[in-house]
This record gives structure tokens, C-alpha cells and sequence, in this order.
């Protein structure tokens, strides 16, 4: 069995999804497709880049909407 064949095989076992959140250190991808493909893209928290995409978003996100707001608020 080649890794697309793992890939493949581990994205349909429904014990690596939870919540929509995909989790698999079999599979090599970073980001995967949903469970259901045409809804887009999903991170595979499994890989070591998954899991610092998922950090990078859940920082990142609020300090642009902070500098966001800051950056549109007159100041006194």
C-alpha cells in the first residue's frame, strides 16, 4: 500500500473525524479535503503543520481584528 492508498484510507475511517475536525498521523497531508469534499478544505490536526496552522489561526485571527479595529477607531 502506497501513501496516497493510506492518505485515502485513513480520510474515509470515520475515527479520525471529530466535529468536523480531522485527525489522522497516518495521513501525510496537511490540509485534507471535508468529509464532505465540496464544502472545501479542512486542517489534518495529526501533522505537526496542521497543529501549528490551528495555533497560527487561533492567534492570528484576533490580533488582526484587534489592529483591525484600532487601525479604523478615530482617536480623541
Amino acid at each position: 500500500m502506497n501513501q496516497q492508498e493510506i492518505n485515502q484510507a485513513e480520510w474515509q475511517n470515520p475515527d479520525n473525524w471529530s466535529v468536523g475536525l480531522y485527525f489522522s498521523k497516518k495521513d501525510t497531508r496537511t490540509w485534507v479535503p471535508k468529509q464532505i469534499p465540496w464544502m472545501g478544505w479542512t486542517l489534518n490536526l495529526g501533522t505537526r503543520a496542521g497543529a501549528i496552522w490551528m495555533i497560527g489561526f487561533l492567534i492570528g485571527i484576533p490580533i488582526f481584528i484587534i489592529l483591525l479595529v484600532a487601525a479604523t477607531c478615530p482617536m480623541p
